[in-house]
């Protein structure tokens, strides 16, 4: 009898290929060929010198960056207006145009007077004329670069060439097209097509409310005295003396020639600082500077709140949008169109 018979314990069996051990793992799998599942090369990690480094885009010069100043659009900028534009050429089909002009429910509609429909509700109460004739023909055609097309008495622009931005003009910026000296313009920071213009002056040392248009007889009425388009001005100034303000409206003699306020109050302050609201019908250069260092209140900062029923608000300095339709009728009228 063998050792192991005299312990009591059973002789052990030599276990079978792909049985399983206690643990539940194959005690010994056929493991495949090399050439079977192609292995992955290990690849060394590289030295912090061999590292190949993203490219980095060159960054302007910081002179260039204060010559040009960004051009910040708002969310909400010409939204409607671009959308009525892009309804007009895609809706450019023989049942709407034609060689005598479009129908004027689809032209006032683009306009953003509202739907077709609701153009033809204004059409039967007698609310739309055309050239000064009230018009219920629903199927009126109407030329957009010619015609005189109102609603409720109020001019609405159809030409869809045109274009009317409102920018906030930062510090350091010139109320020209085009400057000799190389500064940054205020047309440089609007979309350069089609091309516009600035309406009036606004000067470098200045900020504010600038119109920019292509529409030449509104900037025309906007601008000359003659059709009393207010401007709304905001003067931060060093002292107020007691009859500054009256002074002003009374007229004061600069060097070329009078000026007079339309209207000037004092709107807040502290010690010797004054904020002082004058308006103006007339923009001549830095006038109003002028006007109230001659009444003895030297200005520290002075912004344009407003042109006409224009209001600066909700544009950050370097932010321009597009007037909204209703915002183009309201300043013809203010403009006598």
């Amino acid at each position: 009898m063998s050792q192991n018979d005299r312990s009591g314990r059973r002789p052990s069996r030599p276990r079978p290929s792909g049985a399983r051990t206690a643990g539940g793992s194959s005690a010994s799998r056929p493991r495949k060929a090399d050439g079977d599942r192609p292995r992955r090369p290990r690849q060394a990690n590289p030295r912090p010198d061999q590292r190949v480094q993203p490219e980095r885009q060159a960054r302007p010069d910081r002179a260039e960056r204060r010559a040009r100043p960004e051009r910040r659009v708002p969310p909400e900028q010409a939204r409607p207006e671009r959308q009525a534009r892009s309804r007009l050429a895609a809706g450019a089909d023989e049942e709407t145009t034609g060689p005598e002009g479009i129908r004027i429910n689809k032209a006032l509609s683009a306009a953003g007077i509202g739907s077709r429909r609701a153009v033809e509700e204004l059409m039967r109460a007698g609310r739309v004329a055309v050239d000064g004739e009230v018009v219920r023909e629903m199927g009126r055609r109407v030329d957009l670069t010619r015609d005189r097309v109102e609603v409720d008495g109020s001019r609405v622009v159809l030409d869809q060439r045109l274009r009317y931005w409102m920018l906030n003009k930062p510090l350091g910026v010139v109320s020209t097209a085009d400057d000799p000296q190389g500064r940054p313009t205020v047309v440089e920071m609007v979309p350069d097509e089609p091309r516009v213009y600035p309406v009036g002056r606004l000067d470098r040392d200045s900020e504010g409310l600038v119109l920019l248009t292509n529409d030449g007889e509104l900037a025309n009425r906007v601008t000359h005295p003659r059709y009393g388009v207010e401007k709304r001005y905001l003067a931060e100034v060093e002292r107020l003396p007691a009859s500054a303000v009256a002074r002003m409206q009374q007229g004061v003699e600069l060097e070329d020639g009078p000026a007079r306020a339309e209207r000037a109050r004092v709107v807040a302050g502290s010690g010797r600082r004054r904020m002082i609201e004058v308006v103006m019908v007339e923009g001549r250069k830095r006038e109003v500077r002028r006007m109230l260092e001659v009444v003895g209140a030297p200005v520290r900062r002075l912004v344009r709140t407003a042109i006409g029923p224009l209001r600066l608000r909700g544009l950050a300095p370097g932010e321009y949008r597009a007037l909204r339709p209703d915002e183009v009728r309201s300043l013809y009228r203010a403009a006598g169109l």
